[in-house]
């Protein structure tokens, strides 16, 4: 182990802040260029734009909780099977990365402290459950690619999301339900990440086995969106409860189309600059307005993170 990712009187990884010279072979850039259009295909499905507007229904967003509560309860299993594996070890990042504890945590305070009782693995998470079970029995190295696709996307614009959620869904601001975005033991994302993309290029693997990562990558970003297409489905079924933290639409403005944003965008765009930019003072003194700026932050530093990755 180098002293540039050494462990600091065990408090946690440490990192010089220096990339290495990346490659095209680097286990890390292989992933990234290999799931770049099955990630694109999963932030644009309907639960995630959904979930970037702020319009988030409280059902389905405790039923994604509980999603991610299985998924991760199966994934830190096997990598706790395969914590000395060659091909893994040093990936291994208990306190830094393991969710789900948290996540538990996150589940008492929506369903009570009999939650267990309450949650069951849906279809679709299972079949992802499944999966991983499998490979850290049969094939443990494709754990590097379920780990770097989970821990890397939580790692990637986190803080941003839990902030839309708490605002939208009305959380409290000490972070109950959201403990989940919540890395205590990482100071600095960023740096974690160089650390983490340093370990995995150092893995001593041959193109092969890193093409079969890439091709469990892809897989894990496809089980995913499985999720969350089940997740929307199980929406039509609910209520209207949708806390929209977005703007409103015409219908909701007594028709005045003034107040719509497209107006706004027009009316800049044909020389109305004096209207519009008091148009937006308004909207950024209202809290949706200020809700709607968060995510579109959010969106934005999803993008930023996925060239950061």
């Amino acid at each position: 182990m180098s002293a540039k990712d050494s462990l600091s009187n065990g408090a946690g990884p440490v990192y010089d802040g220096k990339e290495d010279a990346l490659r095209p072979d680097d286990l890390s850039e292989m992933l990234a260029a290999g799931t770049k259009d099955v990630h694109e295909k999963a932030e644009n499905t309907q639960f995630v734009k959904d979930f970037l507007r702020g319009r988030i229904r409280k059902e389905l967003f405790k039923l994604g909780a509980v999603a991610l509560y299985y998924t991760y309860t199966a994934m830190e299993e096997e990598i706790e099977r395969n914590k000395d594996h060659p091909h893994f070890a040093a990936l291994y990042f208990p306190s830094e990365l393991h969710r789900h504890e948290a996540l538990a945590r996150d589940l008492e305070y929506f369903y009570g402290p009999e939650w267990q009782s309450l949650v069951s693995c849906s279809p679709a998470t299972q079949r992802y459950v499944d999966r991983i079970h499998y490979v850290g029995r049969e094939d443990p190295v494709l754990l590097v690619a379920h780990a770097y696709t989970r821990y890397m996307g939580d790692l990637s614009g986190g803080q941003v999301l839990k902030k839309v959620a708490q605002r939208a869904l009305k959380l409290p601001p000490t972070g109950e339900g959201l403990e989940f975005y919540q890395f205590d033991a990482i100071d600095s994302a960023k740096a974690f990440k160089q650390l983490y993309r340093s370990r995995m290029n150092q893995l001593e693997l041959d193109v092969p086995t890193k093409e079969r990562l890439v091709a469990e990558a892809v897989k894990a970003f496809q089980f995913n969106m499985e999720v969350f297409e089940e997740l929307e489905d199980l929406g039509q079924n609910f209520k209207e409860d949708v806390l929209d933290a977005g703007m409103p639409v015409h219908g909701a403005m007594g028709g005045d189309i003034s107040k719509c944003p497209y107006y706004a965008a027009k009316m800049a765009a044909t020389g109305g600059t004096a209207y519009a930019c008091q148009l937006a003072t308004a909207v950024i003194r209202h809290p949706t307005g200020q809700v709607l700026i968060a995510t579109w932050f959010a969106a934005l530093a999803g993008l930023a993170a996925w060239y950061l990755m």
